[in-house]
């Protein structure tokens, strides 16, 4: 995901921060640091207890702790995402990456048309999780309780732990029970999709499911502009727009279920050699009205040229320089037989707009997006 920072590796699925993760902690730990008092108030009546907070409602103390919280919530949504993609990746599922957002985290899936029997189990893993993980501090929480009853702690240091921990059962019991309303494309939502799919081609229900998810989405936005939370209003925005994403997609993978790369291709293609002149190719782009071509040494495809590549060259420097000289050198290929929502799927998360298709080591033809949007208007008329 572009904007997104590399951190690691767990369970050897790539983890990414997003750019947008950066905002939201500071603003979590000043919003649990700026309502200490109010919060003790709150979780001390939730569990029946007592809770001193002494050595946090002074000076930055406050927002440490609300710093160590908003990273133990994300910590927690980490985990949520991973039980998604570990269940996903036991049915046969590949997981490219997980990406943690400002509204939580994304799992990134390589799959066609979902299938109902593996999206229910998938889908509910991620809020049982998080309802486990909320019990768990549910319980750490009356065990800190016990111990400075008991005297082993002392009040001051086991208030802290009351509220750290209370506040992340509370956090994680919201998450959960967030989590499950039908609002495509949340967890709930997808439940709400395997269920429908059981009864109705799964194009119809993401369609009603999405729509489900667009209402819960307006309805976040208005009631989120009439309280003044900013939060609830991007949240608003990415499911809308997550459902609108998501609904198309399956809708096109639908159409094109039964159709092929080689259903669709251009053949023979037109190819150019790696020594032609750049503004030999820009005149070609001109006359043919393609924007890219293959690039082919005695028989051997080595590169891509586009348009892209050119406009990235120095205006000045184009009347010198060769194809060889910008052309891309790692070029994704499909074969004839490759299902050309696949071809689809590989655009998108690229950001290309042709492939070469090969067959035997030979280039056959090319496959572009106008290709695709061509024959997703036949198959929709």
């Amino acid at each position: 995901m572009n904007g997104s920072l590399k951190i690691g590796h767990l369970f050897g699925i790539p983890i990414y921060l997003h750019w947008t993760f950066l905002l939201v902690i500071p603003l979590f730990a000043w919003i649990i640091g700026s309502q200490i008092l109010l919060t003790t108030e709150l979780i001390a009546g939730l569990f029946g207890t007592e809770i001193t907070m002494t050595l946090f409602v002074s000076g930055a103390a406050p927002y440490i702790l609300g710093t160590a919280i908003a990273l133990g919530l994300f910590a927690g949504v980490l985990v949520h995402e991973l039980a998604h993609s570990l269940v996903a990746r036991s049915k046969g599922i590949k997981i490219n990456s997980i990406t943690l957002l400002i509204f939580g985290g994304v799992a990134s899936m390589e799959e066609g048309l979902p299938d109902p029997k593996i999206e229910l189990p998938m889908a509910l893993a991620g809020p049982l999780t998080s309802g486990a993980i909320g019990l768990v501090c549910w319980a750490v929480t009356y065990a800190a309780a016990a111990l400075v009853v008991g005297g082993q702690v002392t009040p001051a240091t086991g208030g802290v732990l009351i509220f750290f921990f209370g506040y992340l059962a509370l956090l994680n019991i919201i998450l959960f029970l967030f989590n499950l309303l039908p609002a495509f494309p949340m967890d709930g939502g997808r439940v709400l999709r395997a269920w429908l799919a059981k009864k109705m081609p799964l194009h119809q229900a993401t369609r009603i499911a999405a729509d489900v998810g667009r209402g819960f989405a307006v309805f976040f936005g208005i009631f989120g502009f009439l309280v003044f939370n900013p939060i609830l209003i991007i949240i608003a925005f990415f499911i809308y727009i997550g459902a609108n994403q998501e609904a198309t997609m399956v809708r096109y993978n639908f159409l094109l279920q039964d159709v092929t790369v080689g259903d669709v291709m251009t053949s023979p293609v037109q190819t150019v050699p790696p020594e032609l002149p750049v503004s030999e190719v820009m005149r070609m782009m001109y006359e043919t009205k393609h924007l890219g071509f293959p690039v082919v040494d005695r028989g051997v495809l080595v590169g891509m040229v586009t348009l892209g590549d050119v406009h990235a060259a120095p205006e000045l420097d184009r009347e010198a320089m060769q194809v060889r000289d910008l052309m891309s050198k790692d070029v994704l290929t499909l074969s004839p037989s490759a299902p050309l929502a696949e071809a689809m799927q590989i655009m998108s998360r690229t950001g290309i707009g042709r492939i070469p298709v090969k067959q035997g080591g030979d280039l056959v033809g090319i496959v572009t997006r106008t290709d695709i949007m061509t024959t997703l208007e036949i198959k929709e008329a």
